[in-house]
């Protein structure tokens, strides 16, 4: 059998270059859903499942940034192309439609990286999807991107055939991968016909070589910081989301451009403000959303944490950064060791013990004695500006269906803390890369 990098270039040699157009001052809204909202699955297999994808996540996320400290020469245009950039396995589907006339799609949508991408015809080597795979021939707006066209060189490594069609290949942590050419078409969001938005013109992987696994879905939607991403290419650069409880069937809310926005979402009862903190960009790292985490607070202790613990190290490594496609958030072992020790205090005399069944360290058998009383506190997460991201008990703490333990839903890490959905429940979360602002307030997501 031929290469994979022969092949690439001899589908490239089928089509020809044309332009690429701008896109902006677009929002609408979309729905959300959870990979597992269909599947049957009992309390226990959700969090199985999630704590599984969570941990695959993060293997991959670390080895992105053990290959960005690592500087390696350049071998030939394709071989570079190949970069380390998040895992493939998402949290949450969206449903788009490519195409004139248009193909309905389901993606994962991926707030850790950039590229846009479906799998295409002729496809050389395919996983799995639901949907027939996009035909570029039966479109009457598909285009290529040119070499010479700005989105090209946005490539983490730009690469062309023959200098004129734009080629790429990108390879996730878990050994997933994608390559292709970077094309433009028509995407169409929205499910009703009055409330459907088409946007021309944008740039997306259409590969011909993927692997790995899709999650019932049919490529990826990165909502990443780079210019490749759909955010960033509709412009403004502006997106917001409201993740539902964990354990609802109810979908939660993806909201761009102008509809990103939390006026009058705060509906929360407590009627907390709207709390932002500036994001940091970290250069090895850059697609990702880092903030500056100063401490942590359970109940109304502020925990002896060393900030430094959470800053970015001269390599890349360690920071904080929030993440749509982790589940349960990563806590730097440090930061971890303070919040265990401090709920074991809180939840005397209730005995600490692990819970191999699920694989989570810290875990109190539940519910208390009659005799004993005890009151599971708030947390909250101390941001750089002032801004205070409390976290309810049900957003950190969470039941073993089949054992009764109550058990900390966060698992430690070597450096880098993660700030997964599991404790962005309920919260509607505004991301303003053009203003590297990340906003939040409680909400009631099942109506926002």
């Amino acid at each position: 059998m031929a290469s994979p990098v022969l092949v690439l270039a001899l589908v490239a040699a089928t089509l020809l270059p044309a332009s690429h157009c701008s896109v902006s001052g677009v929002g609408f809204q979309l729905k959300l859903r959870h990979v597992d909202a269909h599947g049957s699955y009992t309390k226990l297999e959700l969090v199985t499942r999630a704590i599984r994808r969570s941990r695959a996540r993060v293997a991959a996320l670390q080895a992105v940034a053990a290959a960005a400290a690592t500087v390696a020469p350049v071998v030939d245009p394709i071989t570079a192309a190949r970069i380390l950039v998040a895992a493939s396995q998402g949290e949450y589907l969206m449903d788009l439609a490519i195409g004139t006339p248009p193909l309905r799609y389901t993606a994962m949508v991926d707030t850790g990286s950039d590229l846009i991408w479906t799998q295409c015809a002729p496809c050389v080597l395919c996983a799995d999807q639901p949907t027939p795979y996009f035909r570029p021939a039966r479109s009457a707006t598909y285009r290529l991107v040119p070499c010479r066209s700005p989105l090209c060189a946005a490539l983490p490594y730009p690469a062309c055939f023959q200098r004129s069609v734009c080629v790429y290949q990108y390879y996730y942590g878990d050994e997933a991968s994608t390559a292709g050419v970077l094309a433009s078409e028509t995407f169409t969001f929205g499910a009703a016909n009055s409330s459907k938005v088409m946007v021309s013109d944008v740039a997306f992987g259409c590969g011909n070589i993927n692997s790995g696994q899709l999650a019932n879905s049919s490529g990826m939607v990165g909502l990443g910081r780079g210019p490749l991403s759909l955010v960033s290419q509709l412009g403004p650069s502006r997106f917001s989301y409201c993740l539902t409880s964990f354990l609802s069937p109810e979908p939660s809310r993806l909201n761009f451009g102008v509809f990103a926005t939390l006026n009058g979402t705060n509906a929360s009862s407590s009627g907390s403000p709207v709390q932002s903190t500036p994001l940091v960009v970290n250069a090895a790292l850059p697609s990702l959303y880092f903030m500056s985490l100063k401490g942590i607070s359970l109940g109304q202790k502020r925990l002896p944490i060393d900030p430094l613990v959470f800053a970015i190290n001269d390599d890349g490594t360690g920071g904080v950064f929030i993440d749509s496609g982790t589940s349960l958030t990563w806590l730097q072992q440090d930061a971890y060791d303070a919040v265990r020790h401090e709920l074991v205090s809180v939840l005397r005399p209730l005995p600490p013990t692990n819970d191999t069944e699920i694989g989570l360290e810290t875990c109190f058998p539940w519910p208390p004695p009659p005799s004993v009383a005890v009151t599971v506190p708030d947390m909250e997460l101390h941001f750089d500006g002032g801004a205070n991201m409390t976290v309810p008990p049900e957003n950190y703490m969470l039941i073993d269906g089949a054992t009764g333990f109550l058990c900390l839903a966060m698992i430690r890490s070597g450096d880098a803390t993660i700030i997964g959905n599991y404790q962005q429940q309920n919260m509607h979360i505004l991301y303003d890369i053009a203003n590297s602002l990340l906003s939040f307030v409680p909400a009631p997501c099942n109506i926002v």
